[in-house]
């Protein structure tokens, strides 16, 4: 149990970690940082929620000269959710270093606003690896004066086929820079990479190891393809999760099974490659505001999903790979928090949960799938609806200004308002159901902080 406090930290990274309330390290944060800190190579495997952001972020931003805004860290991610939640965390924990710009450059998004951004220099970029490609074709972006260079999830990187993206990025970074590799699992192809591109590594292997393994229950329906639906819908009204979510393999089945879930009653969206940027914002947020009761989503999002509370995760069908199958039960069960986890296998895929059962060392319980009927009686509806407001951080907005107009203008508990989610130019208001009509006449016929706004009900 290392405190923050024992590295040598600037102030302005002490003091930001210590008001977001980083005081003790994790596992990852302990064992990387002094080497990291000390400007050595690191080849970490570490799992989504060990902290591992928050570990390169300090190190990166350590090495950061905020007079100088070319970019000097470099972050790679392999999925536009995984950016945006690493682009976040940087700014938190660089947030007391005055005129530090953090810039996420990701595909789904307009180039435009990107070039103009960039036309303003960027200390710290965070992106995906065709964008960024995109923006060395077009010289909008140079990496000639990057210190660190951060590769995240590394694995699913270089599964998604971004190796020759990789190389052409790092081919244009200085000769002498410092490199940082995590990634989930250690494969072949990681350690090809990691020994072309770190030099004189220290490797940390299986570092959550050692942290509390998580409380997930998991247990297997047998289905064939004729009731794997009807089974879908049983679990999801007999253990009546507040937040769940449904794993497909194929985008096809995303949409399939989010059209047979809403048509059923359930509160549901997917997920999935195709939705843009903005799109794929608001069903998160919503998801996170607890206004959305079953996400449906592809392995995409299994990586870069970070939503707490997750009552359950379900496999719709069983991964084709086993170690898929651990990243997608792990968004349940978190932060000491008890989870579930259910899978619907047929006897075609007892093979893959074969797989999976061989990784885990355990035998999973399985049970009939028509032991399960469907009620829709039972449906759980979510508690709150997620308002989206046309103005944000641009505007100058906080979300006490909202908390304020509708508690003190509109009349709203406060107990009745839930996540406030302030971006650039939107805002989010997670608001009970029984206060939805009088939020939004406030928007409507009201003013937050003197200014007039726009507002629509997400869902």
């Amino acid at each position: 149990m290392t405190q923050f406090n024992t590295l040598n930290l600037s102030d302005n990274i002490a003091g930001a970690l210590s008001s977001a309330g980083f005081q003790t390290m994790t596992q990852v944060q302990s064992v990387t940082l002094p080497d990291t800190l000390a400007g050595r190579d690191v080849l970490v495997q570490a799992s989504t929620g060990s902290g591992k952001t928050v570990a390169f972020a300090v190190a990166g931003l350590s090495q950061i000269d905020v007079t100088d805004f070319r970019t000097q860290l470099l972050v790679l991610c392999p999925t536009r959710e995984l950016a945006a939640q690493v682009g976040e965390q940087i700014r938190l924990v660089g947030r007391q270093m005055a005129n530090l710009k953090v810039l996420t450059l990701c595909g789904g998004e307009p180039m435009g606003p990107q070039i103009q951004s960039l036309k303003h220099g960027a200390s710290v970029v965070v992106g995906t690896p065709g964008r960024l490609v995109d923006h060395v074709s077009r010289r909008t972006l140079s990496l000639a004066h990057v210190k660190v260079r951060v590769l995240d999830e590394a694995d699913r990187m270089l599964d998604m086929g971004f190796a020759d993206d990789l190389a052409r990025l790092f081919s244009l970074t200085p000769k002498k820079v410092q490199t940082l590799f995590f990634s989930a699992t250690y494969t072949e192809q990681v350690d090809k990479e990691a020994q072309r591109y770190l030099t004189d590594p220290v490797e940390h292997r299986q570092v959550s190891e050692d942290l509390q393994k998580p409380d997930i229950e998991q247990l297997v329906f047998r289905v064939d393809d004729t009731n794997r639906m009807q089974v879908l819908k049983g679990v999801l009204s007999e253990y009546q999760p507040a937040k769940a979510v449904v794993f497909c393999n194929r985008r096809e089945q995303v949409t399939q099974v989010h059209e047979m879930l809403e048509d059923a009653g359930f509160t549901t969206q997917p997920l999935q490659g195709e939705m843009t940027q903005p799109q794929r914002n608001e069903v998160l947020v919503q998801f996170a505001s607890d206004s959305l009761q079953v996400l449906v989503a592809t392995d995409v999002a299994a990586r870069g999903l970070d939503v707490k509370d997750i009552d359950c995760v379900i496999n719709f069908a069983v991964s084709e790979e086993a170690e898929v199958h651990i990243h997608r039960i792990g968004r349940t069960g978190r932060a000491g928090a008890k989870g579930a986890a259910y899978t619907l296998c047929s006897e075609a895929e007892e093979p893959a949960l074969g797989r999976i059962e061989a990784l885990l060392d355990t035998a999973l319980p399985r049970k009939g799938g028509q032991s399960l009927r469907f009620h829709a009686n039972r449906i759980k509806t979510p508690e709150f609806q997620c308002i989206a407001v046309g103005a944000g951080k641009k505007q100058k907005l906080r979300p006490t200004d909202f908390l304020g107009s509708l508690t003190q203008e509109a009349g709203i508990e406060g107990t009745d308002i839930g996540k406030i989610t302030v971006q650039s130019q939107v805002s989010y208001v997670a608001v009970k159901q029984r206060s939805v009509k009088r939020a939004m006449r406030q928007f409507r016929e009201g003013r937050i902080k003197g200014k007039k706004v726009r507002a629509r009900k997400l869902g």
